[in-house]
């Protein structure tokens, strides 16, 4: 099970944090790789590495997931490289305005995270669907899988810090998730989302690494820990391999029991 060999796997925001750990871990499985970052210097060393490692062909593509033709020459390079793409994974995003009140949140905070965690996840399912859905149906390839990185936050509220625009729009793509799921279900392609609860990357790491939210994550995440490096690779695999035919509209947190109590 979870063989990926000859399957190709494309990943946004891969040039860093749970993006490039999730790159990896289908690397270990065999998997070929199309890198989408903005920093195409940073998908070449891991492009690199991963060859050198796994001997996987991996293709680093700068990507803007924000526009239009940046997504559509993405899609275009896939397609002369691979010629398939059985799994995407959308992990790009980020929030601008964490931390402000949400009576206080300005609209134009709240258009750029809206338009950067959602906007461009609809972006990239109609780019990479509408290949998938061409090469299943003409038999180049015998599945697809969309995996959309949401968060913990996507499923309750929280006390810690205001994040206003983040619950929002992790929130949309939840049920973005399911909406799309009972569309491409006929076409098979599966639909689910990832939620993760707190995980060091570039971008979380000085926060994480404060006395308040260590205690913090001691008093509400079951574990009594943050997520490890690799710890949501198992369940972007499972989610994404030829096997799991009949998973599709499922919301699975990642996150030490955080959202089960």
């Amino acid at each position: 099970m979870f063989n990926y060999k000859g399957k190709v796997v494309v990943i946004t925001g891969a040039s860093s944090g749970l993006g490039k750990q999730m790159a990896e871990g289908f690397a270990q499985q065999g998997a070929d790789l199309a890198l989408l970052a903005r920093r195409v210097e940073r998908l070449e060393a891991s492009a690199k590495e991963f060859h050198e490692k796994y001997g996987v062909d991996v293709l680093p593509i700068k990507c803007d997931v924000t526009d239009d033709a940046s997504v559509d020459a993405a899609v275009k390079a896939v397609k002369e490289h691979f010629g398939h793409a059985e799994v995407l994974v959308n992990d790009a995003g980020g929030e601008r305005g964490t931390g402000t009140p949400a009576l206080d949140y300005k609209t134009e905070d709240w258009d750029f995270t809206l338009k950067l965690d959602c906007t461009s996840i609809l972006r990239m399912c109609k780019a990479f669907g509408h290949l998938m859905d061409e090469n299943i149906q003409s038999g180049k390839q015998t599945y697809g899988r969309i995996i959309n990185i949401a968060s913990i936050y996507g499923m309750v509220g929280n006390t810690t810090i205001p994040s206003l625009a983040y619950h929002a729009s992790k929130g949309l793509v939840v049920n973005f998730t399911r909406g799309l799921a009972a569309e491409l279900a006929p076409k098979k392609i599966t639909v689910n989302a990832i939620c993760p609860g707190f995980f060091y990357t570039e971008l979380t790491q000085a926060t994480l690494d404060t006395q308040y939210f260590q205690d913090m994550a001691k008093r509400s995440v079951p574990m009594q820990r943050y997520g490890q490096p690799g710890e949501l690779n198992s369940a972007a695999a499972f989610l994404g391999a030829e096997e799991s035919t009949y998973v599709t509209g499922v919301i699975l947190p990642v996150d030490g029991g955080y959202t089960c109590i």
